[in-house]
């Protein structure tokens, strides 16, 4: 596994890791490796597949412009970004990395191929760059969800790794089954088999400040989103609901038993309805699933009474994150490649597997509680209404936090023996994916996104 855990958590912003943290990164990358870059005199940008048809919504074009202005996710300042978009349509001039200037039409140098898929995946990027002499930089650049950017080269060489360069772990590992093995060989819980890989990158201070970081990220946008109220982005007229109903189950004097999930739910709804306003948030796996894994950590550190909650989160995210390479490596994490059940589907076993771990789970409970999150998304449709991250991908979240909740406690109650096996149910996340009709993942050609009428339908 050539993953490490800072792959799968990023830190960017809102509201799509496929369709804006990752071609912001293509972007960039393009213009980074382009020869001679002080001499353009012309740059186009073509969209492909689902980044086509729903790049609107998912704000692919203003994450394209910004990456070519040499902005990062992880730096971007939210708050700056329509500044700079409206300084790009006022002056007509977009500035490269910041430096080398040139002229830009965004109604023709950003071109919408909504009939036309590239071989390589989904989600295909085509960037053209004209010198002042004629002569030409081309590249072709695929985001395969999780904010995951590869060039049509490394793709074609079926070099699917990330920017971790390849080096020897102590227990590496490409299955769950080779990863359970380790841990009967060595006695080693899933969570010190994954620090120990870490550790080869980097020592335990490093890796615990990161971890901490990447909870801190998660745990401030929870706080923003059940704080913040009024309309979302985009057309559809969406009201934020998590502050509002945040308040309501606060002032609740006569509380149901089920008010905790309820809480639960407003953690992750509170996240997802940040990403879709274009907030700081971090790829768990995914943007438009990124709401599962913090609500679950808030609920473990808050309501579970761990007594060592900081070590608990970090041993929740190791082993998350090692469901999230499996998930990646043998499927998918892509919407528009395999459908929801690759986005919310993965996040609700990633945290099902995190809270089993951070609970005192074995390791075949972790991985029970793992199959179980998935095997029970497995067929979710990918259809956002109007190309826009909110319905129904908000509410989404919250169902798959709850879930994962159950899952996690299904598996903790048996002695971890179970029937179908982790790897088993991701191959068959795989094929689910590759028997979905295009139209259900990531196109908004299908499913509630026509059987619902917005404004936004005929521009996606």
């Amino acid at each position: 596994m050539d993953m490490r855990v800072f792959d799968l958590f990023k830190i960017g912003v809102g509201p799509s890791s496929s369709h804006t943290v990752g071609p912001m990164l293509a972007a960039r990358r393009f213009l980074l490796e382009c020869p001679e870059l002080y001499k353009a005199s012309t740059v186009q940008v073509g969209l492909f597949g689902s980044l086509a048809l729903t790049g609107m919504g998912h704000a692919t074009d203003k994450a394209i412009l910004l990456g070519l202005m040499g902005e990062t996710p992880q730096e971007l300042a939210p708050e700056t970004v329509d500044e700079k978009l409206d300084s790009l349509a006022r002056s007509g001039i977009l500035h490269l990395l910041g430096k080398t200037s040139v002229p830009f039409d965004i109604l023709d140098d950003l071109q919408w191929h909504k009939k036309e898929v590239l071989p390589g995946h989904p989600n295909g990027m085509r960037f053209s760059l004209t010198r002042n002499d004629g002569s030409k930089h081309e590249e072709v650049f695929y985001s395969t969800g999780g904010g995951f950017i590869y060039s049509e080269q490394e793709l074609q060489a079926g070099n699917k790794s990330t920017n971790t360069p390849s080096v020897a772990v102590p227990y590496p590992f490409g299955t769950m089954a080779e990863l359970l093995e380790h841990g009967e060989r060595t006695g080693l819980p899933l969570a010190a088999l994954l620090r120990a890989n870490e550790i080869v990158h980097c020592n335990d201070t490093e890796l615990d400040a990161g971890l901490d970081k990447i909870w801190h990220v998660m745990s401030d946008c929870i706080e923003r989103g059940l704080k913040i109220t009024g309309e979302l982005p985009g057309g559809l007229h969406v009201q934020r609901r998590a502050a509002k109903l945040w308040l309501t189950a606060n002032e609740t004097i006569n509380a149901l038993p089920h008010d905790g999930m309820h809480k639960v739910s407003l953690y992750a709804m509170a996240v997802n309805e940040e990403n879709a306003a274009g907030g700081r948030v971090v790829t768990a796996p995914t943007n438009g699933a990124a709401g599962i894994i913090p609500a679950i950590l808030r609920y473990y550190a808050q309501d579970c009474k761990p007594s060592n909650p900081l070590q608990g989160i970090r041993d929740f995210l190791l082993v998350a994150a090692a469901i999230g390479m499996l998930c990646k490596k043998n499927a998918s994490i892509s919407g528009a490649e395999i459908g929801c059940q690759g986005e919310v589907g993965v996040a609700c076993a990633m945290a099902a597997a995190g809270l089993t771990a951070a609970l005192g789970g074995s390791n075949e409970q972790i991985e029970s509680a793992a199959e179980i999150g998935i095997e029970h998304h497995l067929g979710m449709t990918c259809d956002p209404i109007g190309g826009l991250v909110q319905i129904p991908c908000i509410e989404r979240n919250g169902m798959g936090a709850v879930k994962a909740i159950t899952a996690a406690s299904l598996a903790l109650k048996s002695d971890g023996k179970h029937h179908v096996s982790l790897d088993q149910v991701i191959e068959t996340m795989k094929q689910t994916g590759a028997d979905m009709m295009v139209k259900y993942k990531e196109t908004s050609l299908g499913g509630l996104a026509i059987h619902v009428v917005t404004v936004n339908h005929a521009a996606c």
